[in-house]
């Protein structure tokens, strides 16, 4: 059977409003809050003394350090950012009675191993889709829709780069014009938080800009993501041979009260 979106955004849901999507959706946060200051710092640090306090007063997170150490953090912030969507994959993908937990073996199973597949797939994805969207746009939906469930292959299923990007080409086919549904909504919503930055950076409030953009930023793309862990359920379920798409594996009814 082929992909069910509106049970996949039910359940996604569901999924994000537990105590494991909480913590998420906290960790996503961070990240977003320390990679702006990494940025800003960074540039700060290698502009001209005139040019860096000019920018200094409307930039909005900013650490006193050099520019090296800026760039040395935005290092370690993309870093965090592997490990995080390995942990992502495994935390969302298990059964909904066990979403009320989160347990250390989450982040401690084959992570190493994990995040360099996520890091080298990650830039052979990015400029896979990139390339995509600057040729004729549609080819970019079309890969990125694609290898939407990268990241699962690689935390859940411990598949290397190669065989993770095979495996979510593989677990696409057949619903790409749906997946390609939630690339758009992806878009929407980086078009969301880009609008509301912008109002804010008018009124000259740039701190609070970039706080509200990674919070929103955060919110909205950690519940993308539990859409994104239903639909891998539920493809991955019939792929096996399970009980096909109509039902993810212990699916979240979101309109029950969550256990946060």
């Amino acid at each position: 059977m082929a992909l069910q979106l509106g049970q996949a955004v039910s359940d996604g849901i569901g999924r994000i409003l537990t105590r494991t999507g909480g913590i998420l959706l906290a960790g996503l946060l961070a990240i977003q809050l320390v990679t702006q200051a990494a940025v800003n710092t960074a540039v700060i640090g290698y502009l001209p003394p005139e040019v860096a306090a000019q920018f200094g007063e409307t930039a909005g997170l900013a650490l006193p350090v050099s520019g090296e150490a800026g760039v040395a953090l935005l290092a370690a912030a993309f870093l965090a950012s592997s490990v995080y969507f390995v942990v992502l994959s495994r935390a969302l993908a298990r059964p909904a009675r066990d979403l009320a937990s989160f347990p250390s073996e989450l982040l401690t199973r084959r992570t190493g191993r994990a995040t360099l597949s996520m890091v080298v797939g990650g830039v052979v994805v990015s400029i896979a889709v990139t390339l995509g969207f600057a040729a004729l746009f549609f080819p970019g939906i079309f890969l990125a829709a694609s290898f939407l469930f990268f990241a699962f292959a690689v935390g859940v299923e411990d598949r290397g780069t190669v065989g993770a990007l095979k495996r979510s080409w593989a677990l696409a086919r057949g619903d790409r014009l749906k997946l390609a549904l939630l690339v758009v909504l992806s878009g929407g919503i980086g078009g969301t938080v880009g609008a509301v930055g912008s109002i804010l950076d008018l009124a000259g409030l740039a701190l609070a800009s970039e706080v509200a953009v990674s919070v929103v930023t955060s919110v909205l793309f950690t519940a993308l993501y539990g859409v994104i862990a239903a639909a891998y359920l539920q493809l991955r379920d019939e792929s096996s041979g399970g009980s096909g798409g109509s039902v993810t594996a212990d699916p979240i009814d979101a309109s029950s009260t969550p256990e946060l």
